[in-house]
């Protein structure tokens, strides 16, 4: 349901849990806004105000919880804790604003989760930018039978009055009000860092399908967030372009099951570049990320530690000259899109630092990038990852031009390398 800002969106929604929970026995249900705090916020006094006319209703504050005296519950919950939702059964859940909600929060949390129950999911909210909200809604077109697409402006609901939309005229740009009243998915998102760099490249066709060429390394870089949260970009050089070719995210792993990824991906590999805290020393054990990424055979590179604003000055400086995999990199792509500047409500201004949100690994990845392609040479030796080499001819960079050698089947370390 893609529809104008304040047609009562969030209302209908809520409503509809609340008539399913009162019919069905011993159900659940959730509400799923941005953050926790939005969920409670906005929404926590909207539940108690209709659920609360229904009888035997009673209300849990520290868990945001409705619960019906047939035994079912409604629940409020936060995208920015998808732990929270991890293991629980549905038989329906909202998502509002899902545009601004991490887009594989659908299919590895609450997809399963609906699954025993048949349960129904539905999204709402207004556009921001081109990412999963988008490409949900232009499925839901173009499937009839399982999926209902729904798309309402000011003027399909006139439910806003003339004046009003006048007045907001005035002083919101043409941007802010086209896709706040207009749905339109073009309007680029207030304050983000790589609106311009993304236009551009979609104009050129630098956001298309990029394929992986076997004749040049991969170079992989990572950003190690909080909570074990780890990002990575593999990327291919060629001649004054920069490829992206693939990109992952995911958290709560440890590093051996980032590297059963890379390996898996069956690339050759150049280098894999990781932030200069990798190298930070734990207490307990005396040794740093990098020393067990060594351990499993990821050699780490360690990018230079330049200042927030100058790395992403190189990222829009980069921008011009990278080719983007539309596919395999639109997580990567939802992200970025939607990286921005903080904003600051007492100074009603932006603050000169980045919204740390969940699209900041993604662009941390592209940030380091940018301050490491001129280490994508292509004339160092890649790193070999299978464990075992046998007689197939394998690649290798002579003086900058990839030849072939045969190699004899036998076993070699991880972290071997050649020149």
């Amino acid at each position: 349901m893609v529809i104008h800002r304040r047609a009562g969106k969030t209302v209908a929604s809520i409503n509809h849990l609340i008539r399913d929970a009162m019919v069905t026995k011993d159900s659940r249900f959730a509400y799923i806004a941005p953050t926790y705090r939005q969920a409670k916020d906005i929404v926590w006094d909207m539940v108690k105000h209709y659920a609360g006319k229904v009888d035997g209703v009673k209300f849990n504050e520290s868990e945001l919880r409705a619960d019906f005296a047939n035994g079912a519950r409604l629940r409020l919950y936060g995208a920015d804790n998808p732990d929270a939702l991890r293991g629980i059964g549905l038989w329906g859940v909202i998502f509002d604003e899902y545009s601004q909600q991490p887009s594989n929060i659908f299919t590895e949390v609450i997809r399963p989760a609906l699954a025993d129950h048949q349960g129904y999911a539905i999204w709402i909210g207004t556009p921001k930018g081109k990412n999963d909200f988008y490409r949900l809604y232009q499925h839901s077109i173009s499937d009839d039978n399982n999926w209902l697409g729904m798309f309402k402006t000011v003027e399909d609901t006139g439910i806003i009055d003339q004046k009003e939309l006048e007045d907001a005229r005035k002083i919101m740009t043409e941007d802010e009000y086209n896709q706040e009243f207009y749905c339109s998915f073009e309007a680029s998102v207030k304050g983000a860092y790589y609106a311009r760099e993304l236009a551009e490249a979609r104009k050129a066709g630098r956001i298309t399908k990029v394929k992986y060429d076997n004749a040049i390394p991969v170079y992989t870089v990572w950003d190690l967030g909080v909570s074990d949260a780890m990002a990575i970009g593999f990327y291919q050089r060629a001649g004054n372009e920069l490829r992206m070719i693939d990109y992952y995210e995911n958290n709560n792993q440890g590093l051996d099951f980032y590297k059963k990824v890379i390996d898996d991906k069956g690339y050759i590999y150049g280098a894999h570049f990781a932030p200069h805290d990798i190298a930070v020393r734990e207490l307990t054990t005396g040794k740093s990320r990098q020393d067990i990424a060594r351990g499993l055979g990821i050699d780490f590179e360690v990018v230079g530690n330049m200042p927030l604003s100058d790395g992403i000055h190189a990222g829009r400086m980069a921008f011009s000259r990278l080719w983007i995999d539309e596919e395999k990199c639109g997580m990567w792509l939802d992200y970025i899109t939607q990286y921005r500047q903080e904003w600051d409500d007492n100074k009603g201004m932006f603050k000169d630092k980045p919204l740390h949100d969940f699209t900041s690994h993604a662009a941390d990845v592209w940030r380091y990038a940018a301050i490491s392609e001129n280490r994508m040479t292509n004339d160092q030796g890649a790193v070999l990852t299978n464990e075992v080499y046998n007689t197939q001819p394998i690649p290798r960079i002579v003086d900058g031009r990839m030849e072939e050698f045969q190699c004899q089947q036998h076993q070699q370390p991880e972290d071997w390398r050649y020149q």
